[in-house]
């Protein structure tokens, strides 16, 4: 076999063919990428390196190869895996302190797929603590001088959570593919900053059993990876079905609502634009639409759904799935003030902040999941079918990465990063992350969503991959 090739231009699927095909070997692939993340500490994306456990992998795959069996979809492929979702034999963390000696005995299923599969685990990667936030500021867990998750492309600037690890992971090429999870952004937020790509797929669609909890309406494992492309190689793998193929974009049908193109930055807009005027010269057609009480309607229930369920959610967590801790515990030793702060006002009491001051968390979350989700999910059934669409489009951050520090966990940064994710996240809808290009002042990665009906999951991957194959992968972080 042959040395192993320049990891900053492979992804997952070109490292899937060629350990099968025998040009590489999945131990001389996991070497590198595991030198690569041994060499950029300083970017705080690991919480757990397992290089003893990935090199067995390796050699486990390379073993099975030549033995003549039948290649795995991803047999020998090393992958990162936030560190909020179980992993037999190492610390699930929840980047938070109290959890620094759960070690669980088996994989979450979600995981357990992607090692049948014959993936190779390189470690657990770093996160915004609890997944309780969109910056990966957390100074509970840091291998490198400075505090928090720091931007593959700069590494004075923001990662982007909460899934900020797996994302600056594979924004570095420590990585070509992994697992994060997504409430609001979790998935898509960061690889926009770091130039990933990423699936928040349909609520449902992926099994949430083994992974640390926010809400159980709105949470949800996602694959992020190098390309669109190993998006559709991880979701088969995960849902079933073969990985599903590049759709034309002739014919395709995009809308664009006004209230996703809010408070943009120059970068950010100037790449948007440029993007969808290459799509409409590729034979996408984008209808502007109206939707005006889309922003008032996700604000009626973002809040009240999470930050409710989130208390009986992780209680039954922690009891369940033997961690030997009780919430109180838990919320004794969060290290991040904003996470604090969140937990003993609101989540604990089960409150939620008015105009008058706290109030009673319980009838704004009935009223959220009786009255308000149903109308928003109605809203977006309803523009979807008007309009034929076969997806949503816009930036899907409104600015690149801004720089690091404690007030990226600011309730005012908060609110202006997930305010084109949360909406659909409300809704339970699939969302697709793809780079688009670095910003033109900045260097920083800008990235497109799309959010599609619920179920659509295999057409935004499809749609995704030609966006991908027209405007180009973006380059690797440092």
């Amino acid at each position: 076999m042959g040395p192993a090739p320049d990891i900053t231009a492979l992804s997952a699927s070109d490292a899937a063919a060629a350990i099968c095909s025998g040009r590489i070997s999945s131990e001389a692939l996991t070497r590198a990428y595991l030198e690569r993340a041994k060499a950029r500490t300083g970017l705080n994306a690991f919480v757990t390196l397992d290089e003893a456990g990935a090199l067995a992998a390796a050699r486990a795959a390379d073993a099975r190869r030549a033995s003549g069996a039948a290649c795995l979809p991803l047999q020998g492929v090393p992958i990162v895996v936030k560190d909020n979702i179980e992993a037999g034999g190492l610390p699930t963390t929840g980047g938070t302190p109290a959890l620094k000696g759960f070690v669980p005995k088996g994989d979450a299923p979600v995981l357990a797929k992607l090692r049948s599969a014959g993936a190779v685990l390189l470690g657990k990667t770093n996160m915004h603590e609890l997944a309780f936030g969109i910056s990966g500021y957390n100074p509970a867990y840091n291998t490198g001088p400075q505090v928090g998750v720091r931007n593959a492309y700069d590494p004075t600037k923001m990662s982007g959570g909460s899934s900020s690890g797996t994302a600056v992971a594979i924004g570095a090429r420590m990585a070509p593919a992994g697992l994060g999870t997504d409430t609001g952004g979790s998935v898509r937020l960061p690889c926009a900053l770091n130039g990933c790509a990423s699936l928040r797929p349909t609520v449902g669609r992926y099994p949430q059993t083994g992974i640390v909890p926010i809400s159980h309406t709105r949470d949800t494992a996602g694959p992020m990876a190098v390309s669109a492309r190993d998006l559709a190689l991880l979701d088969s793998v995960i849902a079933g079905g073969a990985p599903t193929a590049p759709a034309s974009l002739q014919g395709v049908r995009v809308g664009l609502a006004s209230a996703f193109m809010a408070n943009l930055d120059a970068d950010t807009r100037t790449a948007f634009d440029q993007a969808l005027q290459r799509l409409r010269g590729a034979g996408v057609t984008v209808v502007p639409v109206e939707m005006p009480t889309l922003m008032q309607l996700n604000g009626m229930v973002g809040f009240p759904v999470a930050l409710y369920e989130a208390h009986d959610d992780m209680v039954r967590y922690l009891r369940e799935r033997g961690t030997g801790i009780t919430l109180s515990q838990l919320v004794a030793g969060i290290a991040s003030p904003d996470v604090k702060g969140t937990y003993d006002a609101l989540v604990v009491p089960r409150k939620l902040p008015a105009p008058g001051g706290l109030v009673d968390a319980a009838p704004l979350y009935r009223a959220a999941m009786d009255t308000h989700r149903p109308a928003l999910i109605k809203l977006y059934a309803d523009t979807f079918a008007q309009h034929k669409l076969d997806a949503l489009v816009f930036p899907t951050v409104p600015r690149v990465a801004p720089d690091a520090g404690p007030q990226t966990s600011s309730v005012e940064t908060f609110g202006l990063f997930i305010q084109n994710t949360d909406p659909g996240s409300n809704a339970g809808l699939p969302g697709l992350q793809v780079p688009i290009g670095l910003g033109a002042a900045s260097g920083l990665p800008v990235g497109l969503e799309l959010d599609g009906p619920a179920g659509s999951d295999r057409r935004l991957i499809a749609i995704g991959m030609a966006i991908e194959q027209l405007l180009g992968r973006v380059p690797p972080g440092r």
